[in-house]
């Protein structure tokens, strides 16, 4: 996690892809830790949202549909 805009843009379209598709999958699985208070670290979903953002954001200047 953590990837810098520069290096997403490196990317093609399908790892662009494959990478939004495990931040959802991470963003579900801290949702459920927290819902079920086994974990407390909700700044984390904030990171991961900000995280999708920026890959939808690479995906879109990319012009290429999800």
């Amino acid at each position: 996690m953590g990837m810098k805009t520069i290096d997403l843009r490196t990317k093609s379209a399908e790892e662009l892809n494959q990478e939004l598709i495990n931040l959802y999958q991470a963003r579900f699985g801290l949702k459920m830790q927290i819902a079920t208070q086994q974990s407390n670290k909700t700044s984390e979903l904030g990171k991961l949202r900000r995280e999708i953002a920026r890959v939808k954001t690479v995906i879109a200047e990319k012009g290429v549909a999800k």
